[in-house]
């Protein structure tokens, strides 16, 4: 089974620097199989046998270990992954000129109801889709600075999601084969 982890955290503002050749290493030494990394904020690709829930805590607690990194992994299956983005919204990426797209991955047991209801919005400027497992987040690149979504840092739901633009979010789903 292929998937794709999501960790929180790292290389982002400084924090957490990990190399991605040594996060990759990380993995392998896991016992995970075809391990590729996306640029540097924390994505990896592999292929496992076991549960989802047995390989998020093994890896948690790796990256913990051997890289002094108490963060979350968000794990998604290459069905998760393309249910994600088949499910988009409609037009969802299509007008990059005009809109930021991101994909806001939550870490159950946060659903996407829970999190739209919390995830500050600008009106006029940011739009929020509830999907599975996920929010769909746009916003105008003309008022940028007005967006909310910067805030969702400041809330205590924010440790159990992690932001992925459109691109990334794509780009992880064709890596995955």
């Amino acid at each position: 089974m292929k998937y794709v982890a999501l960790i929180r955290g790292i290389n982002v503002g400084g924090k957490h620097i990990i190399r991605m050749t040594d996060l990759k290493a990380c993995f392998e030494e896991q016992g995970l199989k075809d391990v590729a990394t996306y640029i540097q904020s924390g994505n990896v690709v592999f292929s496992a046998r076991a549960k989802p829930a047995e390989i998020a805590r093994r890896l948690e607690a790796a990256l913990h270990a051997t890289f002094d990194c108490q963060t979350k992994v968000v794990l998604r299956s290459q069905v998760e992954m393309a249910a994600i983005v088949a499910r988009a919204p409609r037009g969802f990426g299509k007008e990059s000129t005009r809109y930021r797209y991101d994909v806001i991955f939550l870490n159950a047991p946060l659903t996407a109801a829970a999190a739209i209801a919390k995830v500050p919005m600008k009106e006029g400027v940011d739009q929020a889709h509830a999907g599975a497992g996920v929010l769909y987040f746009s916003r105008l690149i003309s008022k940028a600075t007005q967006s909310k979504l910067g805030r969702v840092v400041s809330l205590p739901i924010y440790k159990e999601m992690t932001i992925r633009n459109w691109r990334t979010t794509t780009t992880l789903l064709q890596m995955m084969g």
